[in-house]
């Protein structure tokens, strides 16, 4: 309880700021995107670093400096996630989106802090393990795989987050200029081959939608 009242006050004055700052709500705040871009410095340098092998830990320094780094990672995640979770996906849009386009969004996102959360916890375990002298055996090893399943699916995941926050800059929608600093969006594309891919895709999006509409109903009769 004491979890969600905390997430309901960040998220209520998240809201609050967008409306001082700008009123309808088209940017993110200065502490978003401070998180965001930290976050982003963090997870490329932890990839850069990360380690050829579990042995490496035998050096104390370094296995003290891998547990303080995996414990910043997890802060600023957590700290993003519940300053985040109130506020609705692609909420910076300046055109319509789709519902089915937003579950896709949010499924996305959802994925992405599952797995970046499970990454530094998972990498904790490693060190606590080792610590305690267990290198290896079924322990460590589900650690070591959740570890590299996360740090791998995370890739993934990021590389999709990525494509779509350059193709919704394409389209113009706006979200690009909400998070992103630079290359900043005049509107919607009027480029008629851009158009035309948004209107097959929001096709798409209606076909979906009418599918499941209709197995709902036959699911219901």
């Amino acid at each position: 309880m004491k979890i969600e009242k905390f997430s309901n006050i960040l998220g209520t004055l998240y809201k609050q700021r967008l409306r001082a700052i700008i009123g309808d709500g088209v940017v993110h705040t200065k502490l978003a995107k401070t998180i965001h871009w930290s976050f982003i410095v963090l997870y490329a340098y932890g990839m850069f670093k990360q380690l050829d092998d579990i042995s490496q830990l035998e050096d104390n320094r370094l296995l003290i400096f891998e547990v303080i780094f995996a414990s910043i990672f997890l802060l600023i995640v957590i700290m993003r996630y519940f300053y985040m979770r109130n506020v609705g996906t692609m909420h910076a849009s300046t055109v319509p989106v789709h519902p089915v386009h937003k579950f896709i969004a949010k499924s996305v996102h959802t994925s992405m802090y599952l797995c970046l959360i499970l990454l530094p916890l998972s990498g904790l375990a490693i060190a606590f393990l080792f610590k305690e002298g267990i290198v290896d055996g079924p322990l460590q090893n589900i650690a070591i795989g959740i570890h590299e399943f996360t740090a791998t699916s995370s890739y993934v995941l990021i590389a999709v987050h990525v494509s779509a926050a350059i193709y919704s800059r394409v389209k113009g929608e706006g979200v690009w200029s909400s998070m992103v600093p630079i290359l900043k969006e005049d509107g919607p594309s009027e480029n008629e081959s851009v158009k035309k891919i948004a209107e097959f895709e929001n096709a798409v999006y209606e076909k979906i939608s009418t599918t499941l509409e209709s197995f709902r109903s036959k699911g219901s009769e």
